[in-house]
């Protein structure tokens, strides 16, 4: 039984622009703060990890030399797209390839690693955006999120915002999306159903509820919470626990007046690494073994 934890790396300025926020300056807190306290904690506890990364923020030598440093180390670099468009699947197939391919490419040049793996921003994939990756030769994606509590949240979420006058960046996908398998799978067309396209490894949902098993419901559930959830996942061969650098910051990060609209960031960062790391330790008790992405998708194309 294989887990892999994948951290995306959206910087808060991405989180302004979901709650209709100005996102002011550039900070890099993601880089300078979330990145170092996860790597510590896996290096502690032995899990390669896998990031999803930004290309446009490698334009920062501390932010490339950061990565770089990580995937000599043995952890994986994903590709997250280049500038992190919430519409990515509403632009056209020119810009998604562009968004892409620049996305790769870049990661590459500045770091000297090649990404075989893709996420798309916020979760929202469709058939082009798909079959672009297979074109190109991408080993995987994993954004597809059948998850009925996380959809029905987002709506209302997003419903509020446009209540209050407030425009986000974020969109929702298409309910259809809730009948995807949760376990991995080649995309058909549609891709919520099976068939020869470039392999899906979806974003982990509890067994029965289908309840979202990533860092935003372990931080806020706690370490009883995070411990409950990873339960709901016991017994699936290939888990896939999602991340964002977001859960390792807190409003003392300097973030105080974005924690008035995110929630999470009213939590310690410390707290919230306890519950990540109490839902680890769940699984591996389990006997449930640390790898990269692209391990786990090749090890359950193979099965």
């Amino acid at each position: 039984m294989l887990l892999a934890v994948s951290v995306d790396l959206d910087e808060t300025r991405h989180y302004a622009s979901i709650h209709g926020l100005d996102p002011g300056e550039q900070t890099d807190l993601v880089y300078r703060r979330a990145v170092p306290r996860l790597a510590d904690w896996a290096s502690q506890r032995g899990i390669p990890l896998t990031w999803f990364v930004v290309g446009q923020d490698l334009a920062s030598d501390e932010n490339a030399g950061a990565l770089t440093r990580l995937a000599s180390a043995g952890d994986e670099l994903g590709c997250h797209s280049y500038s992190h468009f919430y519409d990515l699947t509403r632009r056209s197939a020119r810009e998604m390839e562009h968004e892409i391919e620049r996305g790769i490419s870049v990661i590459a040049e500045r770091t000297g690693a090649k990404s075989t793996g893709f996420r798309a921003p916020g979760y929202v994939v469709n058939d082009t955006l798909l079959s672009l990756l297979q074109e190109r030769g991408v080993a995987y994606d994993s954004s597809v999120f059948p998850s009925p509590s996380y959809f029905a949240l987002k709506a209302a979420a997003l419903a509020k915002l446009s209540a209050q006058g407030r425009k986000s960046q974020s969109i929702l996908d298409t309910p259809d999306m809730l009948r995807a398998p949760t376990a991995p799978y080649r995309v058909g067309r549609p891709y919520w159903f099976r068939g020869t396209g470039v392999w899906e490894i979806p974003i982990q949902v509890t067994r029965r509820a289908r309840l979202p098993f990533i860092g935003t419901s372990l931080t806020l559930g706690g370490t009883i919470g995070a411990r409950l959830l990873a339960q709901g996942v016991l017994g699936e061969p290939f888990v896939n626990l999602e991340l964002h650098g977001l859960d390792l910051l807190d409003e003392h990060d300097g973030l105080g007046e974005l924690a008035k609209h995110q929630r999470d960031l009213r939590v310690s960062w410390s707290k919230k690494l306890d519950a990540i790391d109490a839902a680890v330790a769940v699984l591996r008790a389990k006997g449930y073994r640390g790898v990269r992405m692209d391990e786990l998708a090749a090890r359950s194309r193979a099965a």
